[in-house]
């Protein structure tokens, strides 16, 4: 499947995006042709981690949070870690980004505690997705239905548990990405 001439956008967050969840999907990308740029809360760089404690690599940030737009981009992923999740939610930028991908019905990849981001936006209300089991009643609060399955893919969100789940996870992205939009993923905005 070729992403030749799409353009996906990855976030990253300072010390707390678990490395795997953020390396794996984009080199899935990358190498079925997408152009990849790695949106932070700051320029610069970005420490990820493994385990949510552990020090992972450094990875260039191509473009700062504050002025990225949905426009610019044919998909998300939003990588977990618990602390990378949470400094995610956090940002107003990331939260409204993350909205106009879903009102756009451009497709997101979320995983781990990734969906933090999704509840945060009000986008779960009537969807079904999976992510890490502690953020499961947080996913129902917010209106979405929660499953335990490796990946759960509702008009172009899919969402997978942890990085167990990453080879199923990366297939799917770029399956829904190559895909493009979803007429039903605006629904939830």
């Amino acid at each position: 499947m070729s992403l030749q001439g799409k353009k996906i956008a990855i976030l990253i967050a300072p010390r707390g995006t678990e490395e795997p969840e953020f390396v794996k999907p984009r080199e899935a990308v990358m190498q079925a042709g997408a152009t990849v740029t790695v949106i932070g809360l700051e320029a610069g760089e970005a420490e990820t981690v493994n385990g949510d404690l552990d020090p992972g690599g450094r990875y260039a940030v191509d473009a700062a949070i504050e002025g990225a737009s949905a426009s610019q981009f044919d998909g998300l992923v939003i990588p977990g870690g618990c602390v990378g999740a949470d400094k995610l939610r956090a940002s107003k930028d990331v939260i409204a980004l993350v909205h106009d991908f879903v009102a756009q019905g451009k497709p997101i990849g979320v995983i781990c505690h990734g969906p933090w981001t999704l509840v945060e936006a009000d986008v779960v209300r009537g969807r079904k997705l999976t992510s890490y089991p502690t953020l499961q009643t947080d996913i129902r609060n917010a209106g979405g239905e929660w499953v335990d399955q490796e990946v759960v893919t509702d008009q172009g969100l899919v969402t997978s548990r942890n990085p167990k789940d990453l080879p199923a996870f990366c297939a799917k992205i770029v399956e829904e990405f190559s895909e493009g939009r979803h007429a039903g993923q605006a629904e939830s905005a």
